[in-house]
């Protein structure tokens, strides 16, 4: 059925998938074709207008039909019990724009009826897929996009899945991608698949602590267990592992019980590299959370403590994580005595990229005059809007090396938009600066492109200046 096809709780784009994509809900969705379905009928049930000569095209005439009683030969009955639309349909139209129908209509093994029962798909995304094929429009929004893949692909209509698959991938955000892995499997959209996967690894932490987590099923709960390539604390792992247990239980009508929390995870909790914990986390969390039996507590604690190790049903591997990239921007680098100084004024570079990635942070310069520590604010915007900021101290060991600083999570970056990276440091005054500037820097798969910012009030700039490089993951 449908509802274990796709989620009911909303998906929340991050960006707008296309100038025809809107944010209607489902029930302004359903009242936006009912008052199409009056006008149309109103507009073609006028026998005395010639309303065909109104139409230069053959696809605005069809667009007339939409959702039209008026010559239709066809009924649908969409959605579940209780929560059915009646709908009418023109069977050449729909012939046309489907195998499925054609086949349905028109196949040997042909039913002439006339009134079909479709209650696996839900009206306002049955609708949107009629729209397409009547008006060749696609009109798509969060609440409703994956019931339209759904239905897209039950009656093949592979544009328009395609179309749904895009918009998804531009909606990808830490918040969604978890729910969006498991439907991108069902549905067999690997590109998808791959998309999720990108997110859910650079952005672990927030894509573990999201609702849409627990949304999850089983299989796709234990793969991303598996995963060797998550950039997450395993105590942030344990922990969402424990609130999936909890959603799972309500879901299966159980008590939410730590025996109950235990049983529903299964074989799915010896995937949480629980060894691999720091043991201070080990000793206030996953020990007394009651969800390891006392043999496996009592094991761990000696696996932490003792010469002699037991041997555990869990990994104690750490997981590789991801390796984080550099983009460095200077071609050399060098030290004047009266030139680069700081006094609370800001260092600021733009920059956009051609595919997206995720910045964890910037590597910067350190004094010139011997070791020195500083303080430094950095901070990521889009279009004036702070998107991450984070006050931290770093040691600068006198050399001209760069030094990382990190925000607290890695920041999800769109191609083809420009954002500003700012830091602004307080410390040894004379230090190291960036020379030869490149406005465009190939790293990898990825182009970045660099322009001035009118942010920087501190001489850093394309040619030269601070922020050398951008740290990411892609």
């Amino acid at each position: 059925m449908a509802a274990e096809l796709y989620p009911t709780k909303k998906l929340v784009p991050s960006t707008s998938a296309s100038s025809t994509a809107t944010s209607s809900s489902s029930s302004s969705s359903i009242q936006q074709y009912q008052q199409q379905n009056q006008t149309n009928n109103n507009s073609s049930n006028q026998s005395c207008c010639n309303w065909q000569g109104l139409y230069p095209t053959i696809r605005e005439r069809n667009s007339v039909m939409f959702n039209n009683e008026t010559m239709a030969d066809v009924h649908f009955v969409v959605g579940p019990p209780g929560g059915t639309q009646r709908v009418p349909g023109h069977k050449y139209v729909l012939a046309v724009g489907s195998s499925v129908f054609h086949a349905m209509f028109y196949g040997e093994l042909a039913e002439d009826q006339e009134e079909i029962r479709i209650p696996d798909v839900e009206p306002p995304s049955f609708l949107a897929m009629m729209k397409y094929i009547y008006c060749d429009e696609i009109d798509l929004c969060a609440d409703t996009v994956l019931a339209t893949l759904y239905a897209a692909k039950k009656y093949i209509v592979p544009h328009l899945a395609r179309a749904c698959v895009n918009f998804l991938e531009t909606s990808l955000s830490a918040k969604n991608a978890c729910v969006l892995l498991s439907q991108s499997c069902l549905f067999e959209e690997p590109d998808l698949t791959q998309r999720c996967w990108e997110v859910i690894d650079a952005q672990a932490e927030l894509a573990l602590r999201s609702e849409g987590f627990c949304d999850i099923d089983s299989q796709t709960l234990e793969s991303i267990l598996k995963r060797e390539t998550l950039n997450a604390k395993e105590m942030v792992v344990f922990e969402a592992a424990l609130n999936w247990a909890e959603a799972e239980c309500q879901r299966q009508d159980l008590s939410p019980t730590i025996e109950n929390k235990r049983l529903v995870l299964g074989k799915a909790i010896y995937l949480i590299r629980i060894p691999t914990m720091v043991l201070e986390d080990f000793a206030d969390g996953a020990a007394q959370s009651g969800v390891l039996t006392l043999n496996e507590t009592n094991d761990i604690f000696l696996w932490f403590t003792a010469a002699k190790k037991p041997e555990l049903l869990f990994c104690s591997k750490p997981r590789k994580g991801l390796a984080p990239q550099r983009c460095h921007r200077f071609q050399s680098c060098a030290y004047r005595s009266n030139q680069w100084r700081y006094r609370g004024r800001c260092d600021s570079i733009q920059f956009a990229v051609d595919k997206r990635v995720f910045i964890a942070g910037f590597g910067l310069y350190g004094s010139s005059c011997g070791s020195a520590e500083y303080s430094a604010k950095i901070e990521l915007k889009r279009q004036g809007v702070s998107m991450a900021q984070r006050i931290i101290k770093y040691f600068s060991d006198g050399s001209s090396s760069t030094f990382p600083v990190s925000f607290d999570y890695p920041v999800q970056i769109e191609p083809d938009t420009f954002y500003t990276a700012s830091v602004v440091l307080d410390g040894n005054e004379l230090s190291y600066f960036g020379q030869e500037g490149m406005t465009e820097v190939q790293c990898g798969k990825v182009t970045f492109q660099f322009q001035c910012s009118s942010d920087s009030t501190n001489g850093t700039g394309v040619q030269g200046g601070q922020i050398p490089e951008l740290v990411f993951y892609a």
